[in-house]
This record gives structure tokens, sequence and C-alpha cells, in this order.
């Protein structure tokens, strides 16, 4: 199994300090933290697309560059490209130029996104919103395979032999979907057969594998071969030496982060220690405890999904950077190992 780590930048405030770093300062930490993961031997990292005043990444292809320069080894996915409000032409272009820069490690996780702004932003009517990623993502299909590409559509111009350039090192550049917890999204995943990375954020496990089951059912029907159909699991993390330390750390900020993220939604909702000691629960959604819970659940999860990949947002709340480095360097040193090993087997 490839373990990863993924981030969006975001910048919340320190609920022990109320301070809120700059976004020149996140960023310059993103960098570091994809250094970090590349030179501990994570496998892959991610950056997702937001377009707020409280998110730093607004282009992960940009971001994405800039660390195909700083790393050597190391995967570099979007996560998420929000596709329905992206032009799949400039969306495709932009992620071959990251392949080249890095020599051949880019990937597009392709999704909904979690906020509507964009929509406005680029002139887009949120009544087309699946009609939008519907098209935009066979579109981006196409030109994955097709240097000279003939489309037509209803939301963008037209394409007559258009010369789509540069062309990346891989042959094809890895698509994924992010879904989030929809029955429809995880068959349309299956039957475009392209990846299923899913984000687990709450709710059962059982919730999970039906997705993955009408994942891998759509598109075995649609003619794809089950090894085809990749599967990411995608998670908030927080790893301590020890299982109570890592909850009495971690609580504060995963309060904190729904906290924020509720208030960007309109919500007043807030977070309970009875609440959080749920969701970190066994067969519930966080991932959070000593290294070896942490290969307990992962381990746990893939026999149930037989996922390829985990990748950890471990960013959240507004931790410092130190904290986040501790994170990147448990999960690197062991967990992965012991996962690797035992899925391998």
């Amino acid at each position: 199994m490839e373990i990863g780590i993924y981030t969006f930048g975001d910048l919340g405030p320190n609920p022990h300090t109320g301070e809120t770093i700059s976004a020149k300062q996140r960023l310059k930490e993103v960098i570091e933290l994809g250094k970090m993961a590349d030179e501990a031997g994570l496998d892959i990292f991610g950056v997702g697309e937001h377009h707020r005043l409280d998110y730093t990444i607004s282009s992960p292809a940009i971001v994405l560059a800039a660390l195909a320069q700083a790393t050597k080894h190391i995967k570099l996915t979007s996560a998420t490209s929000v596709i329905s409000t992206l032009d799949p032409v400039r969306l495709f272009e932009d992620f071959a130029t990251v392949d080249l820069i890095s020599e051949g490690r880019a990937e597009i996780i392709a999704g909904r996104g979690a906020f509507i702004e964009s929509f406005p932003l680029f002139g887009y009517e949120l009544d087309d919103y699946d009609a939008l990623f519907e098209e935009n993502i066979k579109l981006l299909q196409q030109l994955n395979t097709e240097e000279m590409v003939t489309w037509q559509g209803t939301f963008r111009s037209n394409l007559e032999n258009a010369m789509i350039s540069p062309r990346p090192i891989q042959k094809k550049l890895p698509l994924w979907v992010g879904v989030g917890g929809t029955a429809k999204s995880a068959i349309r995943a299956g039957k475009l057969g392209v990846g299923l990375a899913m984000a687990i954020l709450g709710g059962p496990l059982t919730h999970f594998k039906s997705l993955v089951d009408l994942y891998i059912q759509a598109g075995i029907e649609e003619g794809h071969k089950r090894e085809n159909l990749p599967i990411a699991v995608n998670g908030h993390t927080y790893i301590a030496k020890e299982s109570q330390q890592a909850k009495d750390e971690f609580y504060p900020y995963y309060a904190n982060y729904w906290s924020y993220v509720n208030k960007q939604r309109g919500m007043t909702t807030r977070i309970t220690r009875s609440d959080f000691e749920q969701v970190a629960s066994p067969e519930t959604a966080l991932f959070v405890g000593s290294p070896q819970q942490i290969v307990e659940k992962i381990l746990r999860q893939h026999e149930a999904f037989g996922h390829d990949r985990f990748i950890a947002q471990i960013d959240i709340g507004g931790q410092s950077f130190s904290e986040i480095a501790k994170g990147i360097e448990l999960l690197a040193t062991e967990v992965a190992p012991i996962v690797r090993r035992e899925t391998s087997k």
C-alpha cells in the first residue's frame, strides 16, 4: 500500500495562542512538509484547491510545480481539483507541465470540493453543478489519451483537431475522483474507470464499504478490469507515542478545525469531547492514536476495502509546524513500514 499526506493549506488560528500565521508562511510550510515527506520515504503528497481567504492554495498545479523542484521521488497530486468549475484543457495542460517538471510524478484527484464559491467566481451557475462535473470529467479523460482532440459540449467552446500541449512523461496522468459519501459519485467513478479517492471524515465503516462495492460493481459492469480500479482512503490523522496523549493533544485542534469550517458554512455546530471520542473509536472515521492503533485501523479498513492507498491530512486546526513534522515522522517510520509489509503478504 502507498502511504502519503495531503493538505488544504488552511489558515486556522492556533487554539492555544489565538494566532494565525500568514499565507506566505503557510505556503512555505507546505513546501517544507512536502520535502520532509519525500525525504522520509512517503509515497504521495497532495494539495487541495479552495478559493477563500482562509485557505492558501487556489492553484494546486503551481504549488505542485514548486514541490516538483523541491522533491525527488514522491508522487504529487491535487487533493482536490474542483473539476466542475475548472476548464479541463487548462487543468490537463497544467498537470502535464507538472509531470514534465517532476519527471513523471503528477496525478489528479478531481472532485466537487467542499464549498461553492468557485461557481460565481468563475461565472458558472450552481444549478449546473452536476452537469458541469459530468461534462468536464469526460473531456479531461479524452484529453488524457489524445494529442489532437475534437469535442463538442455545452459549457465551453468546441474543440476541432485541437493540439493539447504539452504531453506528460507518463503515458496517461493517473486520474482519480474524490468522493465524500454519496453512492452516485462512487458509481460514476466506477463507470468512468478512474480511481476512487474516498474522504472518510465521519460515519461507520459499513457505509464506505457499500460505496466501494458499488464502485467496483459499476466499473466491472462497464467493462473495466478490477486491477484498473484503484481505491484510496483519505482522512484526518494525528499520531503520538501513546493513545491518550494523541487524543488529549489533538482534541483542541480537531474541535477548532470543525468550529471554523462549520462557521464558513454558516453553521454553529461545535465538537464536544464525547463527539470526538466517538469518531476516534476503532470502527469509525478518525485516525487518532498511537502508531500501533493507526496501523490497526488502516489494516482493518484494508480488509474491508482492499484499498491501494492511505493519505492522511495531518495539519488541521492550527497546529504548529513542529507538531505536524512529528506526525510525518511517526507516519513514515512507525506506521508505513508495518502497513506496507502486512498488505504485501
